[in-house]
């Protein structure tokens, strides 16, 4: 390795922890259940229509990745970074705004959620290319700050919304969100050739490298493979994270405040699921580590179904399980496009993939929504839960698998 691969390499862990607090200022979405009560309270509105601008946040945000992804490429990260910011930014005040759940809807939820998939992607690209050795681990760790966000975003919030209600804290987040991303996004680049050339790893991957674009990628099984699991990976942890807190009072008999400190406790496992699992795919294969999720979830399950009144120690297993399980779909995803599809095309091949996340996120809130209503329990969304895990299972086995390339 030359003199100036060895500096190269030596610096590239400074884009980890840049990535991770960019992804900690936009993963503040995952504190909403922070903002619910009072805004309920402010709108005279219920828990449905609270919850329509995290649903609008989640789908606009995954809308906004493949939309994005061809753009970091041609234009670069930095600047991709520094205008998704703003556009949080911009969504985040204007929240401050509202005088409407309608308004909130529309600047929370689909333009802070835009920005959010404008951005997210070009942190995440650069984490990958950096460490073409380690994808799965640098990507886990640079995402880890989405997931770890409301552990450290959600006391924060809630001491705003106490002292300053909640319309002044969005404007004082906004702000300093436009601030922190643009100033830590300036800094990012891509590397230049002569890592990929000087890596030894590369030199022993590029005979059998393969570098599909996003026409040729939508053509292969194992895209439809890989975006299927990823819809089932992402539609139990949010639908978990969604019902975390109703399970912990309707179920095991919490008060609100202790569950609230396991909304907060998960968080981390959330956080740490990324690096675990995106390590897991570098050591093993994207199958694997699909197969090893799914049987998780599985254990998880059973584990809620067992749980009754008062068992806080299986439900704290369990849906630990669970929110791990989201973060390590977060890490799996975006290292099997890279293992699967290659580096050149990676940032805008990773946002169509993503799509996933939006199917994952709507049939998730409703499946759980409509089961609680129609059965009367939150307890009977561990059965399909378990029946998807085995379909992921399935079709883990027969379509994760690197695509034939046709000469």
């Amino acid at each position: 390795m030359s003199k100036s691969s060895i500096t190269q390499g030596k610096k590239r862990w400074l884009y980890i922890p840049l990535g991770l607090i960019i992804f900690m200022c936009m993963g503040t979405v995952y504190a909403w259940s922070v903002f619910r009560k009072p805004i309920e309270e402010l709108f005279n509105i219920g828990a449905t229509q609270s919850g329509l601008p995290y649903m609008f946040f989640l789908v606009s945000y995954a809308l906004g990745m493949p939309i994005a992804g061809g753009l970091i490429e041609k234009y670069g990260p930095k600047l991709i970074t520094i205008i998704g910011g703003l556009i949080v930014s911009i969504g985040w005040v204007l929240s401050g705004f509202a005088s409407s759940i309608n308004m909130l809807i529309i600047s929370y939820g689909v333009i802070a959620g835009a920005g959010v998939g404008v951005a997210y992607g070009a942190p995440m690209a650069v984490a990958a290319k950096w460490f073409p050795d380690k994808k799965g681990l640098a990507v886990g760790l640079t995402l880890g700050g989405f997931g770890l966000s409301p552990f450290v975003t959600a006391p924060l919030a809630n001491w705003l919304v106490n002292s300053y209600g909640p319309f002044q804290t969005f404007k004082i987040l906004g702000i300093a969100f436009a601030i922190i991303i643009t100033v830590l996004a300036l800094p990012l680049k891509f590397p230049g050739r002569e890592l990929s050339i000087d890596s030894d790893q590369d030199k022993s991957n590029d005979k059998n490298e393969i570098n599909l674009d996003t026409k040729d990628m939508i053509k292969t099984p194992t895209f439809y493979g890989l975006w299927i699991c990823f819809v089932i990976g992402t539609l139990v942890g949010l639908m978990a994270i969604g019902i975390s807190s109703p399970v912990a009072e309707e179920v095991v008999n919490l008060d609100a405040s202790t569950a609230a400190f396991m909304v907060s406790f998960f968080a981390i496992f959330n956080g740490i699921g990324r690096p675990i699992f995106g390590g897991i795919t570098d050591k093993l294969n994207p199958k694997k580590a699909a197969i090893i999720s799914y049987m998780l979830i599985i254990l998880a399950s059973i584990l809620m179904l067992n749980a009754g009144e008062g068992n806080i120690f299986l439900y704290g297993v369990a849906f630990a399980i669970f929110w791990l399980n989201l973060g390590g779909w977060l890490a799996i995803a975006p290292a099997a496009t890279g293992i699967f599809f290659g580096a050149k095309n990676y940032s805008k091949n990773y946002g169509f993939l993503f799509t996933a996340y939006g199917v994952g996120a709507v049939l998730g809130n409703l499946l759980a929504g409509k089961l609680r209503d129609i059965l009367g329990s939150y307890l009977y969304t561990f059965y399909p839960t378990i029946a998807l895990a085995v379909l992921g299972i399935i079709i883990a086995v027969l379509m994760l698998k690197e695509p034939k390339i046709e000469d």
